[in-house]
This record gives C-alpha cells, structure tokens and sequence, in this order.
C-alpha cells in the first residue's frame, strides 16, 4: 500500500489540507482526500479540488516541443534550452526590457520566488507580472491605502464570531465551496444573517437572506449611499474613528446624498438603509472579483473598508476581507517581486534594493526603477515597444487577459516560451513548450487567503519527460546568468526567501519546513519560530501575541486604544486612513449600437481558464450566455436563429467531509440552455453562444464564463489608473444572428503534433 502524504490543495485560495496517495504502478495520483488532521479545514473538502488533483481533464505535456516550419514538434531537452537561450539573449542585446516574464498565482512560493529572481534579478525587465495584476492588484490597493499593508486583517477565525455576513461581487457558493460552507453555517444562528450584492442573483444569493441587486457599475454608488447614511444617522464608531483613523472628516465632505447615489446605483433606498442597519453588528465584508476587476476596483475596494471602518467593523469578528481566487496569489504577493520585494518590502526603498541585491548577488542597478506595468501594459510593450521575447509560467493569457485577438497578435509577434502542465490555448502560440510538473509531482508551499502558509508535496515520480518549475526556471536562469541560482531544492530557496522577509511586514522568517512539518499549516507575520499573528494590527487587552506583526516600519511609538484592545497600522501616523474615493466613469457604457452590457464570472466544474478541466484547447465545449428571458425576447425575432442546443449548465459545487456527506445543497433553479444559438458582438470581436435564458441575469444583461476561452475576446483592456487591473466585468455588446456570422479566421496558429 503507498503511503498517505500530506500537501495543500491548489485549486482555489483556501488552501484545504488534503492526503494523497501516488499510483502503485506507474506515475499519476490515486486518490485524492480531506486532511482532517489540517487545521485550515479539519478534513473538509470539496469534490471540484480532490477530482482536479487526482483526474484532472487537461491534456497533459510530457515532452519539450519547439516550432519548426509552423508546427510544434516534440524534441530533446537539450535543444530546446538552446533555442531558449539564443531567443532570450537576442531579445537582451540592446536592452534588459527586450523579454517580459508573465507568471502565475499557480506556482509554489518557491517557484514564484524563483521567477521573480530571474526576471527582477537575471533579465532585470520591468516587464513582469505575476498575474495577481489581473485578480487582486485593486484590493492590495486599497489595502496598502487604509493600512500601510497588503492582505486582509481577518482570518477563517473570525467567520464563525461574526453576526453579519456581507458578500459583494463574489460567489463563494461556487468559487470556494468549503470557505462557503463556514459562512453559511455562520449565518445560518438565529441572530445572524447572509446579504449578498451583485447584479446578478447567483448561486451564492440564491441562499442569502437578502440580495441587493445594483447595476452593473453600480457598487461603488452603492457603498457611498450605504456609508452616508450610516454617518447621517449617526451609526459611526467614533471612538474607533478618533483613536485609530485619520481622514474621517475629508471623507465625510465628499460624501453623496445616499438618495441620489443610491439612485445611480440603481437600488431601492430601502436596500441603503437596511445595510446600515445590519453593520451594527458584528460585520464581515467579503469581495472578490465583482470588485476588483473594475476602472473603479480600487475605489470600491476602499469604499468597502471604509464602511467597516467609519462603523467599527474592525476587530476580531468584523472587517474588510477579500477573496482571492488562484491558490497561492497571496504568495505571489509575497513572493514573487512583481509589487514589491519579499515579504512585502518597499520596491523604491534603497536599503531594501540593496538587500536584495546583495541576497542575489547582482548589480544593485541591474533591479528595474519601477514595477512595470500590468499584463495589458506587458502585452501592448509587444506590439509598440521593447519586448522581444516572452516567458509565460503556469499561465494562459490568451484565455485569461481582455480583449483576447490582441494578446493573440502580441503573442505572434514575440518569441515565446510556455511553460506548463497542459496544452493550453497560450501553448498553441509558442515557440517553445516546456512541460512541467502540476499538483501531486511539486514540493514546495502555498499561501491562502488568509495569510497561512502550508506545504506542498510530491505523492508522485515525474514522468521522464516532464521537469519541475523550480527546476526549469533555475536552468533556464544559471544557462543566461551563469551561478544566478545556488540551488534549485525548494527548501533552500525558501529558507533564501524566508530570510529576506524578516522585520518585514509580511515576516516569513520564522517559518521553515520543519516548523511546517510538525505544525502544518502558520499564518503570517510570523517573525519567530512560535509566533504567529491572528488578526492583524489588533493587540486584545492583556494579550501581546497577537498584535506584534514582527514589523518594525511605520506608525508611531505603541498603538492606538479602543475598547477591549489596541490598534496600530503601519502608516507614518500609525493610523488606518479613509481612502473617499469618488470613482470614474466607465470605459465602455451602453448606446443604441450597442445596448447590452456583458459580464463575466466564475461557474462550477471549470478550473481558472479551464485547462484541468477542458480534454482539450480544440475542443473548449459550447460558450454558453446566460440572459434574461425577457431580454430574449425582446431580441429573438430580429436576431436569434435557431441552432443545435449546448451542453447543460453545471451546478455549484458541493463541499464534502472525508465521509462524502453533503454540506452545500446545489443550485435549484432548474435554468439549462436552450438549442439557441446567437452571435454576441462587441467592438472588439464576435463569438457564437448558446442561450441559456435565466431570470437569474438581470434584463439587459449576458453573463458569460471566465473560463471559456471565447469571452475575453469580447472584453476591454481599459484597466483601474491606480491598480492596472482590467475592467473585465463590463462592457457593451450586442447580439446578432449566427447566419451573418463572419469566416473563421484563416491564419489561426497551427497546433501541435499529437
């Protein structure tokens, strides 16, 4: 019998601790199961992630394969790296931003250090992402704005202690199945309750108590309306807010009238007024996406801390906390020198750059002035400007990135280099395909959302034609930068990481592979080998653990008091400040050419771009639209044509104990797609959906899947001027008949060789 090993789920941020156990021939998982012995989770677990682990539906890589005469071909190890190299150092002769270096929110810690090492550090390009730009930059925006600092305050311990739970722009119901399972079991006591915002009534709101339904872009009127009526009717913390803020009565001067906002909004006063109500309790906001892929994601983000803040929803119990959607993003924030150096440090700060520096063993000169631009700025330095080449790591942009037909172009413009576990729609771009190790193959660690970071482990062999990441990047680093990387053991380079981080504020330093061997899982700051922070800036009166962050920058000498405990930020005042952002207008608003707005969320059963969860990039399946019936029927004599029906929409998934037993109920509405088909146009591009009509979806509206590879053909690349994350939840569209439906394009990329 092969052995149990322990490791971290990687297919959402909540990070559940799962066992697996490797084949008894061969190489592949077995079986895949909840760690009960895991104290994020306790053995929860839900069926998407232990399916994704063990079988996962993508077709996997498993040689290296360069281009020749138009087509990828399988070739040796050897010749692949040497196109790398001979690619890469062209692409470097007349300047270091000549190759750009896109990552992934799906890499190890260490691999995520390890690459931004090599791009920071070896190539030296501003030209880097490491994908959290296109799903959490407006929240660690905003966060950085209130307290001095990424990441939420809160942690999974306070879901269970708070009355009130609001959930705005996100659907956990789908997208974290087990993180659901605590909110709802929460909101389910008898003096507690489940709000949820959206425009549309999703999964998530099909469960709430109540759903306030704004209008697409309407979220940071509403916030505003709901945070002036809270201060017009006298609901603020004024304690909290004199002792531990600053910025109140600036905010309160540019306040709206919460009728007129609520108004543009496109809500009921009443939805205003019963929110406020309700944050007298003990409030947790949640947001996701919804918020942050917005022109004005960095607004509402800080809108909705403010809320929490102005009525003293901060504490144990209480406050502003996002959800992260790719498994380890927050240790791509901390790890992976895209925003800042490790563990959070200042990337203009001189000590910090000497630091690094002289941890690297390079030039201090050698690091880029600024953090560069995200991964639209990334792509358009392609097609006018100094990018050559690329290296995309775990990532899939030409699935994931806005306005897809003009990442495809930059993609063919550059040299490329794909780096991943599956054939993707990216791959079929390359120049190069490096196949690497996924979930059950990698050892390193990951970082959830809530700050707690646990190990990863190999149950597995690799195949013999398939490498790790950390693996892959350092030899692709020491072949351009001779003795770049020491070492490719991922211990070692976390140890490295580790020690950059300490008297930072995300302070990683007393954590090690031993101490997460014996404890499993330790959220950061962790400064020390027995400390580890629960809510952050927060000391409970008589308790000192939990307040020291291990940070020694910002704020003034000792914290803040409020009832029952002290507070200090790292701000130069050591006070949280209101952000009042007032917004700005949306890119791309409805008219008569183009009268329907589109947005784009997750849905069950598919994975980020959907390549563990597709057999194939050829064969993506029916892009299904959601739409309101009413709306199709307003268009369906003018613009619909009748067609050969689609797959069936999936339900939400179910988050199961060990023993296979129910926690969530599935969706109920009973929506499933018609044989409908209908050409979905926006200035950018067309695509062919199957109709699903759904009361669900608001009048005027189509709701497409993020993970089809169609959708962001659609989308805008207009991005937020604060956060550079795109605004990939709204744009104008308009339906149209399939029969006029324009030739499929002729110089689509030749696909690999079986």
């Amino acid at each position: 019998m092969v052995d149990w090993v322990p490791t971290t789920c990687m297919r959402c941020a909540v990070g559940c601790g799962h066992l697996q156990q490797g084949a008894d021939v061969g190489y592949g998982l077995d079986t895949v199961r909840g760690n009960a012995a895991h104290p994020v989770n306790r053995g929860l677990a839900c069926q998407r992630g232990i399916r994704e682990s063990a079988d996962p539906d993508g077709e996997w890589l498993t040689q290296p394969m360069v281009r020749r005469e138009g087509q990828l071909r399988k070739t040796t190890w050897d010749v692949a790296m040497f196109h790398i190299v001979e690619a890469f150092r062209d692409a470097m002769a007349e300047t270091r931003d000549g190759v750009a270096v896109v990552g992934s929110g799906q890499q190890t810690n260490e691999a995520a250090y390890a690459l931004g090492k090599l791009a920071r550090g070896g190539f030296g390009t501003r030209y880097y992402d490491a994908n959290t730009t296109l799903c959490m930059a407006s929240a660690v925006t905003a966060y950085y704005d209130a307290f001095g600092s990424d990441a939420p305050p809160c942690t999974y311990e306070d879901i269970p202690e708070a009355q009130t739970h609001v959930v705005w722009g996100a659907n956990p119901r789908v997208a974290h199945p087990v993180l659901f399972r605590w909110i709802n079991d929460s909101a389910g006591d008898d003096d507690s309750e489940l709000i949820v915002v959206d425009p549309v009534r999703s999964e998530t709101a099909e469960v709430a108590d109540r759903h306030v339904a704004p209008d697409p872009g309407g979220d940071l009127d509403f916030a505003r309306a709901v945070l002036a009526h809270a201060v017009e009717t006298d609901r603020v913390d004024e304690e909290f807010v004199a002792e531990a803020t600053e910025g109140f009565e600036e905010l309160c001067a540019g306040l709206p009238d919460p009728h007129v906002a609520a108004e543009r909004a496109g809500v009921d006063f009443d939805a205003v007024e019963s929110l406020a109500e309700s944050l007298e309790s003990d409030t947790l906001v949640y947001w996701g996406m919804g918020v942050n892929q917005s022109v004005q994601g960095t607004d509402t983000a800080g809108a909705l801390i403010d809320i929490c803040m102005a009525t003293g929803n901060m504490g144990p119990g209480s406050g502003p906390f996002s959800l992260t959607g790719q498994a380890n993003s927050m240790g791509t924030r901390v790890c992976s020198s895209k925003g800042g150096w490790p563990g959070h440090r200042d990337f203009d700060d001189p000590e910090s750059r000497d630091l690094v520096a002289e941890t690297w063993d390079v030039p201090v000169e050698r690091l880029p002035e600024d953090t560069g631009p995200g991964p639209v700025g990334i792509f358009d330095a392609v097609l006018d400007g100094p990018v050559e080449a690329m290296y995309a790591v775990a990532t899939n942009p030409v699935a994931g990135a806005p306005d897809a037909a003009a990442v495809e172009a930059a993609l063919e413009e550059a040299f490329l280099v794909v780096q991943d576990a599956h054939r993707t729609e990216t791959t079929e771009f390359a120049d190069v395909v490096l196949p690497a190790a996924t979930w059950g193959e990698s050892d390193g660690t990951a970082i959830n959302m809530e700050r707690t970071v646990s190990r990863v482990r190999p149950a597995t062999d690799l195949p013999s034609g398939v490498r790790t990441d950390v693996d892959l990047i350092t030899s692709v680093g020491n072949a351009l930068f001779d003795g770049l990387f020491e070492t490719a053991d991922p211990e070692a380079l976390f140890d490295e990481f580790a020690a950059l981080t300490e008297g930072t504020l995300a302070d990683c330093s007393g954590l090690s592979y031993d101490r997460l061997e014996e404890e499993l899982a330790v959220r950061w700051p962790a400064p020390d080998p027995e400390t580890s922070v629960a809510y952050r800036y927060y000391e409970a009166a008589g308790d000192e653990s939990d307040a020291d962050d291990g940070s020694d920058t910002g704020g003034d000498d000792g914290g803040v008091g409020t009832t029952g405990g002290e507070w200090s930020f790292p701000t130069p005042s050591g006070r949280a400040r209101f952000a009042g952002g007032t917004g700005r207008e949306l890119p791309e608003p409805t008219d008569e050419s183009y009268p329907l707005t589109l947005t784009t969320a997750r849905e069950a059963d598919n994975y980020n771009s959907g390549v563990r969860s597709r057999p194939s990039p050829e064969e993506p399946g029916d892009l299904v639209a959601r739409i309101h019936p009413d709306t199709v029927d307003a268009y369906l004599d003018s613009v619909l044509a009748d067609g050969s029906g689609g797959d069936g929409a999936s339900e939400p998934d179910e988050a199961v104990d060990p023993t296979g037993s129910d926690a969530v109920d599935p969706k109920t509405d009973g929506s499933e797609p018609t044989d409908t088909r209908v050409r979905i146009e926006s200035r950018r591009a067309t695509v062919t959906a199957v109709v699903d009509a759904d009361d669900a979806i608001p009048e005027g509206m189509v709701w497409l899947p993020i993970h089809h590879p169609g959708t962001n053909r659609l989308t805008i690349p207009a991005t937020d001027p604060q956060s550079d994350e795109p605004n990939l939840k709204q744009c104008a569209v308009r339906l149209t008949a399939p029969a006029a439906m324009a030739a499929e394009r002729s110089d689509a990329p030749v696909r690999a060789d079986d």
